[in-house]
């Protein structure tokens, strides 16, 4: 490996130390107002994004999106709950990967069960469950993305010198997307199952939605 590339593995592997994991803890026991959860959002989230400068983390009309959507119920006196911006968080790492009907299917039986049920096994339990496992396995995360990166290094022997460099990096790009295309098919099978289950077989998107199908990403 040249030091170029030692460099990029270790940016890499800082990046996932950087994946903000949000306590229920740092989140207002407090209602907010729409200004005040974009804000929060922004202040937690900004650092893992893409683009930091410019990228947005969440919008107005995000929100007013998601709960047309019927993704986020809707707030109270126009203030969100702390399980709220808990939705809002499953939201924000879902919507990179899946679609929102998908996301419907998976947030209607939380919202149905556990939001503001008055329970002691609340959405906020379900939050801290989740997030928590996902939390520890950075490690393994990130001694997968170490091999990857081993063996990707070996390819290309026999290519001409000056294009080694990139067609390794092109080798690694294609070993990650690999391994996302696999999980987000599993994923989308596991979603159409619960679906089934539910008595969805395919939950409509609403015709605001289909009107804006080729909006930007920001936009979502």
């Amino acid at each position: 490996m040249t030091i170029d590339n030692d460099d990029l593995l270790n940016s890499i592997l800082a990046s996932l130390d950087r994946i903000a994991y949000i306590s229920p803890e740092d989140i207002p026991n407090i209602d907010l107002y729409m200004d005040q959860v974009t804000t929060f959002m922004d202040n937690k989230l900004r650092p893992t994004s893409r683009h930091p400068e410019e990228d947005k983390i969440l919008t107005k009309t995000m929100i007013n999106n998601y709960a047309k959507n019927d993704l986020l119920p809707p707030p109270l006196k126009k203030k969100y709950s702390k399980e709220h911006v808990l939705l809002l968080i499953f939201i924000y790492y879902y919507k990179g990967i899946l679609s929102i009907s998908d996301i419907q299917t998976l947030l209607k039986p939380i919202t149905e069960h556990f939001f503001h049920n008055g329970k002691a096994f609340n959405l906020e339990s379900i939050y801290r469950e989740a997030f928590g496992m996902e939390e520890k396995q950075i490690q393994a995360l990130k001694a997968d993305v170490m091999e990857k990166f081993k063996v990707a290094e070996q390819t290309f022997q026999d290519a001409p010198e000056q294009h080694v460099d990139f067609l390794r990096k092109f080798a690694f790009i294609c070993t990650l997307s690999f391994d996302v295309y696999v999980k987000k098919l599993m994923i989308e099978k596991m979603v159409d199952e619960l679906a089934k289950a539910q008595g969805m077989p395919g939950v409509p998107v609403r015709n605001e939605n289909r009107k804006k199908s080729t909006r930007t990403q920001d936009e979502a």
